[in-house]
């Protein structure tokens, strides 16, 4: 629901030994709920780039373990190589990926890089967000001198590390941590061969534009400012890097692209500006493709603004909005595109483990009614609500599409997706409450030999048992936050679809008591009777809150289906 994703890129200065990369992707990958997602040796660089995600936590020890065994194995003394180096890890950026802040990454950087410097001793620079001093914050500037001439560079005044000693141990060098954002590398196909005008199309939409001439703009003498520097024409896309080349394994030519703030411009807004340019050259997009993986924000984006383009709703669910994006902005052209392998956090998704959410209806009641004591009545109560959501959605859905009411398609496009985003979150929550069940059940297994056993114990069973409490009373509290879509629906949706939006109420009313029951019962478990009677007090809240206003809206359907 709100996992916080980040994902790590670190530069290894290694490139031709695989034994050696593969030692420290195997350290990287000790670390639970870390995800390997690629590893890219280059020979000529003698350099090798690993790209792993996870939780932040998690994300960092992998990171240090990685650090770690880098600079036991590789011995800088003897390495030769084509790109800027400075150590056995050369650069290690964490990047936020889902529900995390640049900021809180950049903490994040910090935490890792003192951590790298105090207990590996190798001398740490950070760059990027994580750097507060303005002349440190490039990487390439803190690199400049390279591993060669470091020794003496680390000496100035100007150059001390961050953390670390401010002496370059000669095997492993130093290295740089930071904090950036998430560059996704996209290529637009175009249905011509001619690199020259691929290169046009580039210029067009990239940043940096391309240079001024006078007269002829490719032959033309160029211009120059005060200080001779060429002035530039600027490109229509802010944060895109782009050149044009050919690809003969596709027999066509590509713009390709480095999107290095999505935020700035989306991969849609790129498509569509090239396909913009390209058709004033007489030249048609054919498709694009996505290089390695991305986060899931971005395509869900790409799906929202073709549907909105089309006057659809874009209440819809992650799976539609996906595919519409990929319709769109042909991704299936070159080869398939499969969003559980190119997505981040579906990526990470596969990795762990059996989701009851990915059960069938048949599956999952059967499961339920196994003799497991889980999935139990707090996974139930939360099916239940997201089932009572997508409801409200559906009217919202359907309300949108009415024939007739084209002039309101956007008001119930806004519920429909606020409906989809609280049914996501319920989704999320059925697996949590059965995990937060096993939680307990794991600590009660604990060791209780000695009295430290005991104590740990104790301590587990007491955590255990509060998040056991927080998730049911976030259901109650998710669960809740649904009412205002179906009442929106049963005064003002299609009154077609009025006893949908009754029952939907239903279901979250049940739910929110069933969630209720569980929220009770582990909170009178509880030693911290405090904490216990506070969780009570709101839980007890919710329900009455719940059931006055889900009443008083039944009271409309129960109306509109009289005779």
């Amino acid at each position: 629901m709100n996992q916080q994703i980040i994902e790590c890129v670190p530069n290894f200065s290694e490139g031709v030994d695989a034994n050696v990369i593969k030692q420290i992707t195997n350290a990287i990958e000790s670390v639970d709920g870390v995800r390997l997602l690629h590893v890219d040796m280059g020979k000529a660089t003698n350099r090798t780039v690993v790209t792993f995600a996870g939780e932040p936590a998690q994300v960092v020890e992998a990171a240090f373990l990685g650090i770690q065994k880098a600079a036991e194995l590789i011995d800088m003394r003897h390495h030769k190589g084509e790109h800027p180096r400075m150590g056995a890890t050369d650069v290690c950026p964490l990047v936020p990926v889902s529900n995390i802040s640049m900021e809180e990454t950049a903490e994040w950087a910090k935490k890792l890089g003192a951590r790298v410097g105090n207990e590996l001793n190798i001398p740490v620079y950070l760059y990027e967000a994580a750097q507060s001093n303005p002349e440190r914050k490039n990487l390439s500037v803190i690199r400049a001198g390279e591993y060669e001439g470091f020794a003496k560079k680390i000496q100035e005044p100007a150059w001390q590390p961050d953390y670390g000693p401010n002496t370059l141990p000669a095997k492993h060098g130093a290295t740089v941590i930071g904090a950036r954002d998430f560059l996704i590398a996209y290529n637009i196909n175009l249905n011509t061969k001619s690199t020259r005008i691929a290169n046009r199309i580039a210029f067009d939409v990239r940043e940096a534009g391309r240079v001024k001439r006078e007269g002829n703009p490719i032959s033309g003498k160029i211009v120059t400012d005060a200080n001779g520097e060429p002035v530039r024409i600027p490109g229509t896309l802010k944060s895109v890097k782009a050149i044009g080349w050919y690809i003969e394994e596709y027999g066509m030519a590509q713009i390709s692209m480095n999107l290095t703030n999505y935020n700035i411009t989306s991969i849609h807004q790129a498509f569509d500006e090239v396909c913009k340019k390209a058709q004033e050259r007489g030249v048609i997009v054919t498709g694009s493709e996505l290089v390695g993986l991305l986060p899931l924000q971005p395509i869900l984006d790409a799906g929202k603004y073709y549907l909105q383009k089309q006057g659809r709703s874009i209440g819809v669910s992650q799976n539609e909005l996906i595919e519409i994006a990929i319709q769109s902005l042909g991704l299936n052209q070159l080869s398939p595109f499969n969003p559980q392998e190119r997505i981040i956090e579906y990526a990470l998704k596969q990795n762990s483990g059996k989701q009851l959410v990915d059960l069938s209806i048949t599956d999952f009641v059967n499961e339920t009614a196994s003799e497991s004591p889980a999935p139990g009545g707090g996974s139930v109560s939360a099916l239940c609500a997201a089932i009572g959501t997508g409801l409200g959605a559906m009217v919202a859905n359907l309300s949108a599409d009415k024939r007739g009411w084209e002039d309101r398609t956007e008001e119930f496009s806004s519920w429909a997706a606020k409906a989809q985003d609280i049914k996501d979150q319920l989704l999320y929550l059925i697996d949590e409450d059965t995990k937060a069940f096993n939680g307990i059940m794991n600590a009660f297994q604990l060791p209780k030999s000695t009295d430290q056993e005991k104590a740990l114990r104790s301590a587990a069973i007491e955590s255990a048992s509060v998040y056991a409490t927080e998730i049911p009373l976030k259901t109650m509290q998710v669960a809740y936050s649904a009412i205002p879509c179906l009442e929106y629906m049963v005064n003002n949706g299609n009154p077609n679809s009025i006893t949908d939006a009754g029952v939907g109420l239903l279901c979250i009313k049940t739910a929110v008591r069933g969630a209720y029951f569980n929220v009770m019962v582990n909170a009178k478990g509880l030693k911290n009777k405090a904490q216990a009677e506070g969780f009570a007090n709101e839980a007890k809240t919710i329900l009455a809150k719940n059931h006055q206003e889900i009443d008083a809206i039944l009271e409309a359907v129960e109306k509109a289906v009289a005779f």
